[in-house]
């Protein structure tokens, strides 16, 4: 591990904290932010907690014009102790080193980067909300901030973590959504950024999103980016289908992001010893397996929304209901044991939850 010690510089201003009942997603920031540098040569350095507080850049800092960046996502819950919790954090930091040799930037310490975000949430545990489907959202992301127009991987970084106190994802909460299965857009591409995670995939995203929230829906379905014929995965979430007793989900490549919420309803399926599979799905098959009336539940999986059950599925004009848009057993199950898992409430026989303090 990296010896190096955290200053810290606590606010002197701290702010009005917001009604727990009325939170949205992402819109509220804690008093406190995790800042750590990188220069060539010197390495990642001066890990610091200080007040959040806007970032000041040269316009020609690299970040505002090649995308080089990486970001990941994860929360802090508060058991019924009071004690601030974690949720799999060594994962998303796993995963931050994934998308960094994808994106060539410098490999960051893990332990480090755990040892700063423990002691932010430490010291911003009381913006933890407790109210139902409340958490707060951890943003840890990398920015290059060398002033330099050339096309190549910049020579210094910045590494933040911020928090957020949110609620529901989607307005619908644990209630089924609405999706649009994407036709004329693609998101990423094998051998592309698809798998790391990077704003690039996310802006890539954003037309087909425009257009399918004018229609009613709350996500797109993304295919593969080649055939548009296989299932990928939804704009924030993996997805999963329970077809005639058995959970299927599109298997991980280079264009789906391994999500640390699938790979932990995956692992809770099999103790549960319900049939799950890891393969390709044609969109095709999906939708005559429902005209055959095998599919039973369909939902998504992710850090923002934890288990999203999905109500209605469209494409191609054609428009099929789940369940009679109604959450499903398996979905209102793994929502109940993720969600008590990550509070403290229900036993972790995975060891997955970190405490803060």
């Amino acid at each position: 591990m990296n010896e190096q010690t955290i200053e810290i510089n606590l606010t002197t201003n701290k702010k009005e904290k917001p009604n727990p009942e009325q939170l949205s997603f992402g819109k509220v920031f804690s008093d406190h932010m995790f800042t750590l540098n990188y220069s060539e040569g010197k390495g990642w350095h001066d890990p610091k907690i200080i007040p959040y507080q806007p970032i000041s850049l040269d316009p020609a800092a690299m970040v505002f014009h090649y995308g080089q960046t990486v970001f990941e996502g994860l929360k802090a819950y508060l058991s019924e102790e009071g004690k601030a919790l974690l949720f799999r954090p060594t994962k998303n930091v796993e995963r931050l080193n994934q998308s960094n040799q994808r994106l060539c930037i410098p490999h960051i310490d893990e332990e480090l980067v755990l040892a700063g975000l423990k002691k932010l949430v430490e010291i911003d545990k009381e913006w933890i909300p407790t109210a139902p489907g409340t958490s707060l959202y951890i943003r840890p992301f990398i920015i290059p901030t060398e002033a330099y127009l050339g096309v190549a991987p910049s020579q210094h970084y910045q590494f933040i973590i911020i928090l957020s106190p949110v609620g529901s994802y989607y307005k619908e909460g644990i209630n089924p959504v609405k999706i649009h299965v994407e036709n004329q857009y693609v998101r990423a591409v094998s051998g592309g950024t698809g798998k790391a995670k990077t704003g690039g995939n996310y802006a890539a995203s954003l037309k087909a999103q425009e257009v399918a929230s004018t229609k009613g829906f709350s996500q797109v379905l993304w295919l593969d980016g080649v055939e548009k014929k296989y299932i990928e995965e939804v704009g924030s979430m993996n997805i999963f289908f329970k077809v005639n007793g058995e959970v299927i989900t599109p298997a991980l490549n280079e264009s789906i992001l391994e999500g640390v919420t699938r790979n932990s309803v995956i692992q809770l399926l099999k103790y549960w010893e319900v049939p799950v599979v890891e393969k390709k799905i044609a969109i095709e098959e999906l939708f005559e397996w429902y005209s055959n009336g095998l599919v039973e539940e369909v939902f998504g999986t992710g850090t923002a929304a934890v288990i999203s059950p999905v109500g209605e599925l469209s494409w191609h004009g054609e428009n099929i209901v789940i369940n009679n848009g109604e959450t499903g057993p398996i979905a209102k199950k793994l929502y109940d044991t993720l969600t008590g898992i990550q509070k403290g409430a229900e036993p972790d026989y995975f060891e997955w939850t970190v405490t803060v303090d």
